[in-house]
């Protein structure tokens, strides 16, 4: 069995904790933060090794393996260039109680939590999250970094893009697409396209928030 060390000693790292030990198929061996106070303290009986620039040392330590367990959309998708740098392996994370479908296509640093189903020939990309009993039904395609909340719902071919947010209970119907670091509240019912950096609540879901207008550029 391959050590992996999680990066991350938060609320999140603590659930992608109890889920490797369920999967069995990594030895935890401790957290990676870069919050000072956790420095030589224990999260859930795993030593905190250090900050990320720990990594390096570690990877001499012969442990090879890394799963970031960071909340943040942002945050998480910014640990990737520092964990490719350092030549550690990115993991996945699924737990035993989840459905993922032999055709789904799982990519790096992925965790699937208890009873979440990923459905035939859905896509996960790198650093998603498909957490406690939501639903990514067939042919989805959830970007790098993105978040599918507790209890979500994607019906069949959703496009749900690089660091977006799918809030706790929301519902997104059939063949729609969320743009990038969009965010869906919690419980909404998204029956129309939502751009990037939208954020959109309620039920039906309505954009509540517009992206940021991207700077002009100057004139020669």
């Amino acid at each position: 069995m391959e050590d992996v060390v999680i990066i991350g000693a938060g609320g999140h790292g603590k659930v992608v904790l109890d889920i490797l030990v369920a999967e069995g198929k990594y030895r935890p061996v401790g957290f990676v933060d870069n919050n000072p106070s956790l420095l030589d303290s224990y999260v859930c009986g795993l030593p905190v090794l250090g900050p990320i620039n720990a990594l390096p040392r570690l990877k001499r330590q012969r442990i090879r393996h890394a799963i970031v367990a960071i909340g943040d959309n942002r945050q998480r998708l910014n640990q990737l260039p520092e964990l490719d740098a350092a030549g550690f392996t990115l993991v996945n994370a699924v737990h035993p109680t989840a459905y993922v479908s032999p055709r789904a296509t799982l990519g790096r640093g992925v965790v699937v939590a208890p009873r979440a189903s990923v459905v035939v020939d859905a896509r996960l990309g790198d650093l998603s999250i498909v957490n406690t009993a939501a639903v990514v039904d067939h042919e989805c395609d959830v970007g790098d970094g993105a978040h599918v909340c507790p209890g979500a719902i994607l019906a069949g071919r959703v496009r749900v893009g690089r660091g977006a947010f799918i809030g706790i209970g929301a519902q997104v119907i059939q063949c729609l697409s969320v743009g990038d670091f969009a965010v869906v509240g919690a419980g909404a019912a998204v029956i129309e396209d939502f751009p990037d950096g939208a954020t959109a609540v309620g039920v039906p879901a309505r954009v509540v928030k517009a992206a940021a207008p991207a700077p002009a550029r100057a004139r020669a």
